[in-house]
């Protein structure tokens, strides 16, 4: 592991595992990981529970790992892999949280609502179909919504504050060469310069993280119902 992110889901993760791939970091564990692989879902459920601890078992394969559920280990993770560099992505908070809550958030809040019967049927496919993927909501709840928001993921004030303590914490536990708090909309100058790696020729990668999530969603349970994943 040569990267590790520390930085929360939805703050320009897509983007910077593009770019960590370009620079030859990859591949980058992220959240698209988890959700393209559904064993992994019972992985990190596991992780979450406290169940397993093998980080390398976890991460095998990759350079790299981003966003959550990986970013919530951060400081595990720092510990296991004294070697590797880490990046804190940063972005304003109130635009962060607008993105977070018409996305992650507000699929963990739909858990705790009766849903309407075409979205239970399409549940009870996906647990028929992809019972590891099933477990995806149990699993955000232990390595993020609980874990980090104590479940108060609709009450703004208080995820903003442990968005900001969050940030304090990390610059606050990693030396300035270990560490890069990083705005995607820098680009290429200030990544490049942290990792001691050539500014590529093309541009930096800008991914709409909101807009990606919401296109594929609906595609995502759809493929995992016909696949049987």
């Amino acid at each position: 592991m040569k990267v590790i992110g520390a930085g929360f889901g939805r703050t320009g993760t897509r983007s910077l595992k593009a770019a960590l791939e370009l620079l030859g970091y990859g591949p980058c564990f992220h959240m698209s990981a988890v959700i393209a692989e559904p064993y992994r879902v019972r992985q990190w459920l596991d992780v979450g529970e406290g169940r397993l601890c093998d980080w390398d078992e976890v991460f095998r394969g990759f350079r790299s790992a981003l966003d959550w559920p990986a970013s919530a280990y951060w400081r595990e993770l720092a510990a296991h892999y004294p070697d590797a560099k880490v990046i804190l992505t940063v972005r304003d908070p109130g635009r962060w949280y607008d993105s977070v809550s018409e996305t992650i958030f507000r699929s963990a809040l739909a858990e705790r609502r009766r849903l309407p019967l075409r979205r239970r049927v399409v549940r009870w496919l996906v647990a028929r179909r992809a019972p590891d993927f099933a477990l995806y909501p149990r699993m955000a709840r232990a390595t993020v919504i609980d874990r980090i928001f104590d479940g108060r993921v609709d009450d703004r004030a208080h995820v903003l504050e442990i968005y900001e303590r969050h940030v304090a914490e990390v610059e606050a536990a990693l030396p300035a060469d270990r560490l890069l708090v990083f705005d995607v909309r820098d680009g290429w100058g200030p990544l490049c310069a942290f990792l001691g790696v050539p500014v590529p020729e093309e541009p930096f990668p800008q991914v709409n993280e909101r807009a990606a999530w919401h296109a594929k969603r609906s595609r995502r349970r759809l493929g995992l119902i016909l696949r049987g994943r």
